[in-house]
């Protein structure tokens, strides 16, 4: 019989009728699980739960803060095998990587856990004889999380951990994609000693959940990763009752690749950036940005490299390159590869859908060349294991090519000029 799972609000488990299914991408006939989806009702509860134990968390002695966050820490990488394992069967990312992000999300615990005790003010004569000011720093109240799929533990972790520290109550709507790792974090968070109510698990539909509370009174400050779309719709629905807002959103990173470049180490370095991850993650480096005189060299080089990747089954041992997540995003991923060829760039390998002994959303990774910065696969995001090929004349044009996008978040450059790396690091605009 398949597991159900259910919503944590105001310190206890809350079922619904409405559940989604939670499906393995590695394979299709595996059903993590059904997961209960919050109504309005349930939000408007767990908003008035976290107003009410925020006032309670605010006045806890901040060593007992510590103990909390310092117990989740461990908890995650005490059991970052099991968690690891379960959040690549549902995201698909491979073994090692799943492992990796559990227990990266237990040291950000830990992390804040310190940070309880290191809470330091100031205070600065005033102008006004007489008069001192007294500088610290107070709890924002309840903060709203929203939080992605390709990431679901250690997005999650670097918002809720420092939000508790802090002093703050949380609501948590994490991505319907990977409902497993929020019900899994949310078991170690429900564990705690914590006033009823601090922290609240909401999974649903982003439409309900996320506007129900990014326009809630009585939210005081969203912290958003996700599309530039929805950030800018989180941006002026927080605004219209002045919350803080916090957006993490998209990005099209380049790596530029130069002449003088170690190119064993740029193959390996773009497969990684580009292809890791199955490419969904917002620092993947898609664009691949080489000089002229390098250039039929590095692609040579990508291309053997690539023929080597295996993707597989997320919990294979021997696999490189996972699934991609939901038969959404593989259409998707498809749908892009069309568009590259009706643009004229030269599909040079991969992007075949592979067959293996499970049924899943298998793609091999896919190199584009003879593309420019223009075309759409060099524009958008596209989460994908797609990356293409801009060749430069030189530095001043790879600079130049790095910095045309409208996002602004991650670039790489491989010289063995300091000189250059040093304009690089001052010029890039990430």
């Amino acid at each position: 019989m398949t597991m159900r799972f259910d919503n944590w609000i105001a310190g206890e488990w809350v079922g619904s009728d409405a559940r989604i299914e939670n499906i393995n991408p590695s394979d299709t006939h595996d059903v993590i699980g059904l997961y209960a989806q919050a109504n309005f009702d349930d939000l408007e509860r767990s908003v008035k739960a976290a107003i009410n134990a925020q006032k309670q968390w605010r006045a806890t002695p901040l060593e007992a803060r510590q103990a909390v966050l310092d117990r989740i820490g461990r908890a995650l990488m005490e059991n970052a095998d099991s968690l690891g394992e379960l959040l690549s069967r549902e995201e698909g990312k491979t073994r090692p990587e799943g492992r990796g992000e559990v227990y990266r999300a237990g040291q950000f615990f830990t992390y804040y856990a310190a940070e309880v005790l290191r809470q330091m003010g100031d205070t600065a004569d005033s102008v006004r004889p007489g008069i001192e000011i007294d500088v610290r720093r107070e709890p924002v109240g309840v903060v709203a999380i929203i939080s992605p799929w390709n990431f679901p533990m250690a997005t999650a972790a670097w918002k809720i951990a420092p939000a508790l520290a802090f002093g703050n109550a949380v609501i948590w709507k994490p991505a319907n994609l990977t409902p497993a790792s929020a019900v899994a974090l949310t078991e170690i968070i429900a564990q705690q000693d914590i006033p009823a109510g601090l922290f609240n698990l909401l999974m649903g539909s982003g439409s309900v959940l996320g506007d129900g509370l990014t326009a809630h009174p009585g939210v005081d400050a969203v912290s958003f990763t996700g599309s530039v779309d929805v950030g800018r719709k989180v941006a002026t629905q927080a605004a219209s009752h002045f919350a803080k807002v916090q957006l993490e959103m998209g990005s099209k990173n380049a790596l530029l690749v130069m002449d003088d470049a170690d190119l064993d180490l740029a193959v390996q370095t773009a497969a990684n950036g580009a292809f890791g991850s199955t490419g969904q993650k917002c620092t993947a480096s898609s664009r691949l940005v080489v000089h002229d005189t390098v250039l039929d060299a590095f692609v040579d080089k990508l291309q053997k490299h690539m023929q080597g990747l295996v993707v597989g089954h997320a919990l294979d041992a021997t696999t490189q390159i996972g699934p991609v997540s939901s038969l959404t995003q593989l259409n998707e991923n498809i749908r892009y590869l069309g568009v590259g060829r009706d643009e004229g760039a030269e599909l040079l390998c991969g992007g075949e859908l592979l067959e293996l002994e499970t049924p899943g959303y298998f793609m091999q990774p896919a190199l584009f060349i003879n593309t420019n910065n223009s075309m759409t696969i060099n524009r958008e995001e596209m989460f994908a294991p797609i990356a293409s090929v801009i060749g430069v004349g030189s530095y001043e044009e790879g600079l130049a090519t790095v910095n045309d996008t409208k996002f602004g978040l991650t670039s790489w450059l491989l010289t063995r000029s300091l000189a250059r790396a040093n304009h690089f690091r001052r010029n890039a605009q990430t």
